[in-house]
This record gives structure tokens, sequence and C-alpha cells, in this order.
């Protein structure tokens, strides 16, 4: 070997090469490369580009129909369409129920609490922990939907909002509601959270 210099040279010129047309081809996503030459299957680019352009636009116009504050995390957003129509259908203001969503689980439909309050809005069910509470008449929450029913999103949101809208009822105003929604023993601590919640997400 009369110059292992030069093989090496000729090494890293080849490997810079390889690089160069590899950094090539990844800097051209748009094309469409196709599997079969079967007519059928043949799409024109420009039709996909326009396709994947509409349905960019469809989702985006989706998005816009959401008549929550956009500031809001996207885990407590994507209940938007069950907390407008539950609103709608109980005269309460969708803000003050996805304010209360964010508070209670930030959106988390599988959230469960040490005292037994399960789901969006965490809501005491008839089973589990929240069992164990013992009223004047025997358990507190018997009345109460299962476990298992109020991991339903919709199901939850719509009995949270109910109780919600029945409080706003009994007690004339959205803060003494919030008090009796929220945890026993808290004063107006829990519904000024709640309030102050509400009113930043604009």
């Amino acid at each position: 070997m009369k110059n292992p210099n030069r093989f090496i040279f000729l090494g890293v010129l080849a490997g810079i090469i390889v690089i160069i047309l590899f950094a090539t081809h990844l800097s051209r996503p748009n094309e469409i490369v196709l599997a079969s030459n079967n007519d059928e299957t043949i799409f024109n680019k420009e039709e996909l580009l326009e396709e994947n352009k509409e349905n960019r636009e469809n989702f985006e116009s989706e998005e816009l129909t959401c008549s929550l504050p956009h500031s809001y995390p996207e885990l407590v957003l994507q209940w938007c369409e069950v907390i407008e129509n539950n609103a709608t259908k109980f005269n309460i203001d969708q803000r003050l129920l996805a304010a209360v969503i964010l508070q209670e689980s930030g959106g988390q439909a599988e959230a469960y609490s040490s005292s037994g309050a399960v789901g969006l809005m965490q809501i005491m069910p008839s089973d589990g922990i929240a069992a164990n509470f013992q009223c004047i008449n025997g358990p507190c929450f018997s009345a109460r939907p299962t476990m298992n029913e109020l991991f339903n999103p919709e199901f939850n949101i719509e009995f949270g909002s109910k109780m919600l809208k029945n409080l706003i009822e009994s007690h004339g105003n959205w803060r003494d509601a919030l008090k009796y929604y929220g945890p026993m023993d808290v004063g107006y601590y829990y519904a000024d959270i709640i309030l102050n919640i509400y009113e930043n997400y604009e």
C-alpha cells in the first residue's frame, strides 16, 4: 500500500457524495412515489395537494366553530361540542362549564380523586370510595350514577351541568352555586377559583 492517505481521501469523498444524495432526496417531500403502474391507482400530484389543502381548511373551520376561548388547554377544548350542547340544554354559560372542567380534571375524562370523585366534572358516584360517605339517612350518594357511568365524558358533563343548573336555581347566583358544587368546608375558596378561571380565559 503505497499511499494509504489516498484511500482514506477517496472513502471520505464517497461518504460526502452519499450524504449529499440522501439530503437531496429528503429535501423533496412533496414528490409522490407510486407503488403500481395501474392507471386506477395513479393520482395526480396537484390533486393530492389540493385535497390536503381542503382537508386542512375543513379541519380549521371545524376548530373555529368552538365558542370557547382558544386559550383553554387542548384537553378541555376537545370536549367543546359536548360542553356547548349542555350549556344550551341547561341554559348555563359554556365558559363556566369549561372553567369547572379545567379546575376539576384538567380535561381528563379518567380523573379519579382521592375522595372518590369521578371524571371531567369530578362527581361523587354511588359506588367506590364515595359509597363510604354516610349521611343521616344512609349513604350520601346512593342516588348518584355509578363510577362506570361517570367515566363516560358525555354523561359526566351532562350530569354535572344539570347539578350546577339546579344549584344556580336554588341559590340564585354562580358564586353560591359553585360554593355548594365544590368541596365542603372551604367556604367560597373553590367558587372564587372557578370564577377566576372564567374571567382569565377569554
